[in-house]
């Protein structure tokens, strides 16, 4: 548009109506956030400058598509552009993606945020796991200095398949004989800094307690816990200082030792996810990443649009 065009259509918006002024301004702002969404996503490239097909790092600019940047590997002579293998590659309405975030910030559910972004509920669904599917193995790759480590447990459900037993409402509960095959396991281990892992376990015991804290657990590490067995078993077979508070004895703190940060982590996450009434096992691990995930950012609230970084693997590529 040259000059002369502009002044006309500026002259022009006098006129309109104030429901035609809305919807200027709606449209407006969602290419403010088209702009801003695109930015976002061709920096993954300026990071990380390498073909998603081979991984070689000779190419070249190969004109646009959808509206991004495409790119030709000289190695594997294929195109792509900075959404290729990622989650949202092939995803439509990128006005729309910082609004999801905001959604996701929010933890509203699929017919809520469905209604905020004005997409079907099977589009809301599909955008949300999308945008956590790289959320899920994002946790803390190493704890160091004093670790709490506790369990909670999460109600196995089936929420929208057919369960073979009678459906519970709103989640409902499990009797004392029924908790071994009815209740998830999911140990939380957090050291002081506030860095924190999680782990989806098969069974509490010494076994799979070790598997899941031999990669994050530095050496040097003190491993804080409230005394079970099964955490005393491992803590031998990682060979770790092992600090067990007698909680049966109503022992909560002795001196420097507590685990009240690991428990105040479970209780903000079960505060959160109760919002869904009752999170699908097989979704389980997406909810987890994507709790975390908020509670990272609340630790650093001025981070531009964290989620969608997390969603297109541009936070796991610059943390």
């Amino acid at each position: 548009m040259d000059p002369r065009e502009l002044k006309q259509w500026l002259s022009s918006v006098a006129r309109l109506t104030a429901r035609q002024k809305a919807e200027l301004l709606k449209a407006l702002g969602a290419d403010v956030d088209e702009v801003q969404v695109r930015a976002l996503v061709e920096s993954r490239l300026d990071v990380h400058p390498a073909c998603p097909h081979c991984a070689a790092t000779h190419i070249v600019r190969n004109g646009n598509a959808s509206g991004l940047q495409r790119y030709k590997c000289r190695a594997c002579r294929r195109s792509f552009n900075a959404l290729t293998a990622t989650p949202l590659a092939r995803l439509r309405l990128k006005a729309k993606w910082l609004k999801q975030q905001d959604v996701l910030c929010q933890g509203l559910s699929v017919h809520q945020s469905a209604d905020a972004l004005d997409v079907a509920p099977s589009t809301a669904f599909r955008w949300r796991h999308r945008f956590l599917r790289l959320a899920q193995p994002v946790k803390a790759a190493a704890l160091t200095g004093v670790v709490e480590a506790d369990e909670t447990f999460f109600l196995r459900s089936s929420k929208g398949q057919r369960p073979g037993r009678p459906a519970r409402k709103r989640g409902g509960r499990v009797s004392r004989a029924q908790r071994g095959e009815d209740l998830i396991p999911i140990l939380v281990a957090r050291d002081r800094s506030g860095a924190t892992a999680d782990f989806l376990l098969d069974a509490v015991s010494k076994d799979c307690l070790t598997q899941a804290l031999r990669p994050t657990l530095h050496p040097d590490a003190i491993l804080c816990t409230d005394g079970s067995a099964a955490m005393a078993a491992a803590a031998i077979d990682l060979k770790l200082q092992h600090e067990a508070l007698n909680m049966s004895a109503g022992e909560r703190v002795r001196g420097p030792w507590h685990i009240q940060n690991a428990n105040g982590y479970h209780s903000r996450l079960k505060g959160w996810i109760a919002r869904f009434k009752g999170v699908a096992t097989d979704y389980l691990q997406s909810y987890l990443g994507w709790f975390r995930a908020l509670d990272r950012a609340s630790k650093n609230p001025r981070k531009s649009a964290p989620l969608l970084a997390l969603a297109i693997g541009l936070e796991s590529i610059t943390n």
